[in-house]
């Protein structure tokens, strides 16, 4: 799989300090210093771009929209947003819009590639198709195949993103246990990360809205107060 990162960051020298550190690992980067650029950088490399990192603050479109427009594109491509610890909120409005993860502003080298490898980790093992073979899991009105990355429900298909998909499969494997948000955490988002479940319940949400028939009243995906989650097919 292609190892291409866009990078969109209008601060110059933020954006070389990334391009520089994505190089050193052996990614080849696509630069954009503003958020309508972004757009065009991804179209022109005809959705060849596994990762995007986007500033939230940028001119000519901000990286919430460029999000937004990125995912309705391509609900595979991993997209994490650059905040500052001032833009509480805005990181999860990026989340809600489709970004799969966020690194807070001043962030070392080695937690920026920390996170940019594992969303490509995670975004090359669910573009892998063992052909036509179907593997499916089924539960109730779902249906999970975790190697062609299709979620369906009452046979029709549900567009979900790399971490969402990645979320319902750990919940399809354990249907009926109750999991934390601190092991949902750690399964998707790798052990090193700690104190961010937010990230987890606004996924979450995300996914209900997706998959219930009244996502304010689930059914299915359950919270289990003071405990976590629980997934009933």
């Amino acid at each position: 799989m292609n190892k291409k990162v866009l990078v969109a960051e209008d601060e110059q020298a933020i954006r070389e300090f990334i391009v520089i550190n994505l190089k050193r690992a052996g990614y080849e980067t696509i630069e954009a210093a503003d958020g309508l650029e972004a757009l065009e950088q991804y179209e022109n490399c005809n959705g060849e771009i596994a990762v995007a990192l986007l500033d939230i603050i940028m001119p000519n479109m901000n990286g919430l929209e460029v999000c937004k427009k990125l995912r309705e594109k391509n609900k595979v491509l991993g997209i994490m947003m650059l905040t500052a610890k001032t833009q509480e909120m805005d990181k999860v409005s990026g989340l809600l819009n489709g970004a799969d993860d966020y690194v807070t502003k001043p962030f070392s080298p080695s937690e920026l590639m920390a996170r940019v490898d594992a969303i490509y980790r995670r975004v090359a093992m669910l573009q892998r198709s063992t052909g036509d073979e179907d593997n499916s899991l089924v539960q109730g009105r779902f249906s999970l195949n975790a190697e062609k990355m299709t979620f369906t429900k009452n046979d029709i298909p549900v567009d979900l993103t790399q971490v969402e998909f990645q979320i319902m499969n750990y919940f399809f494997q354990n249907q009926g246990k109750t999991l934390s948000r601190t092991q949902i955490l750690h399964k998707v988002w790798g052990e090193s990360r700690e104190g961010e479940e937010k990230i987890v319940d606004v996924n979450i949400r995300r996914i209900r809205k997706k998959i219930e028939d009244e996502p304010s009243v689930p059914k299915h995906l359950l919270t289990i107060w003071g405990m976590g989650y629980k997934w009933v097919g």
